[in-house]
């Protein structure tokens, strides 16, 4: 049987347990430091002291890049899997690279030559073009938009619907806030809002 273990029992861990349904995943369990019980359908089995007595494949489900960084580096020590999971619904290249543990949602879009670094999540009807780096930790919320050949450091959060213009670099430890549009390079760490987009 095809079993996964997804940490984190929340909104966002309901949408990686549908994609994983989706991949043929047949049991699927949560793991959560915070919550007991069960998240819909889904057992919450315990926490994360709990890693080691699973065989199974492994998805850190948190959306604060940080956070799903410190975990997913314990569970990598712990030898487990970390799966790429990529919804049917999404569209990917065939010459897109990603990097373990990262999701991909329904209706997202990757374009060719792109590069997605690891523990990454590339949300519903996000798009990421042609020739991008994106750093590992990343989120790409819901509805946002990387045009060509944009790169972006590690622990970067594009808002919902924020979009990024083609050829900008972006360092690490930046949130580009919901709606935001950035039209020059980034090189401070900070949260930036607007159009154009200024660091707040």
């Amino acid at each position: 049987m095809k079993s996964i273990v997804i940490i984190g029992a929340s909104g966002h861990g309901k949408v990686i347990a549908d994609i994983a349904k989706n991949v043929g995943y047949e049991k699927i369990t949560f793991l959560d430091d915070g919550r007991a019980g069960a998240l819909g359908a889904y057992e919450i089995a315990g926490d994360t002291s709990l890693i080691e007595s699973f065989d199974a494949d492994f998805f850190v489900a948190i959306g604060n890049g940080a956070v799903r960084k410190r975990i997913f580096e314990a569970v990598k020590k712990k030898d487990k899997r970390l799966p790429v999971l990529i919804h049917p619904a999404a569209i990917v290249a065939e010459s897109v690279k990603i990097g373990e543990g990262t999701a991909v949602m329904a209706g997202a879009v990757i374009n060719p030559d792109a590069v997605i670094g690891e523990g990454s999540i590339i949300n519903t009807s996000a798009s990421v073009d042609h020739d991008c780096v994106i750093g590992a930790f990343n989120h790409i919320s819901v509805g946002s938009h990387i045009a060509g050949s944009v790169v972006t450091g590690e622990n970067v959060w594009i808002g919902a619907g924020a979009t990024v213009s083609n050829n900008i670099t972006i360092c690490s430890n930046v949130l580009l806030g919901a709606g935001a549009v950035a039209v020059k390079n980034i090189t401070e760490e900070g949260t930036y809002i607007g159009v154009p987009a200024r660091k707040k």
